[in-house]
């Protein structure tokens, strides 16, 4: 909520007249401002935000599977974020328009409302240079791992584990060499 809409649901003290100049002086905001906000204008960031192509919790939606498929090691490129997008806006009730793609500066303006997301650049990791005390990240990649598994949706018998042998399920004797014909 902006400052002229927050001076309106205040209001005044009981012995000040409410006019629209004792609002703005109160609250210090310009007093068309405020004539703006009772008069039922919305404030720049309410247009900007009705202006966007996700709402507002489509892109928290999206910020949280960004940041969740980096915590598991496979960021998402930059160049599937407009795709990611449109198919979120598809999911929506339908409407008489038809949905276009985002434009092409939408990944650079979902980054600036969303800081907390750092593009960088990936690529293999040289031998030689490779991080020494890599701790931190073993310590990380487990915190991340262990939410995932107390995540009451994910059944203890859809867990497993592979590596360079083969897969190993979660319940011993469940892969047996029993064949049925």
């Amino acid at each position: 909520m902006d400052r002229a809409s927050q001076v309106l649901a205040q209001g005044l003290d009981q012995d000040v007249p409410r006019t629209y100049a004792a609002l703005a002086d109160r609250g210090q905001v310009p007093r068309s401002t405020v004539w703006h906000r009772a008069h039922g204008r919305p404030s720049k960031e309410e247009k900007a935000q009705r202006q966007q192509y996700l709402t507002p919790s489509e892109e928290i939606a999206l910020r949280k599977f960004l940041l969740r498929m980096s915590d598991f090691g496979c960021p998402v490129r930059i160049k599937f974020l407009p795709s990611l997008a449109f198919c979120i806006a598809r999911r929506r009730p339908t409407m008489d328009k038809a949905i276009r793609p985002p434009g092409k500066n939408w990944p650079q303006a979902f980054w600036k409302r969303h800081t907390e997301l750092n593009p960088r650049r990936v690529g293999a990791m040289d031998w030689n240079h490779h991080d020494i005390n890599i701790y931190d990240k073993i310590t990380h990649w487990f915190e991340v791992i262990g939410k995932e598994l107390h995540n009451p949706d994910i059944m203890p018998k859809n867990v497993y584990n592979m590596d360079e042998t083969g897969v190993m399920l979660s319940m011993l004797g469940s892969c047996s060499t029993t064949w049925v014909w």
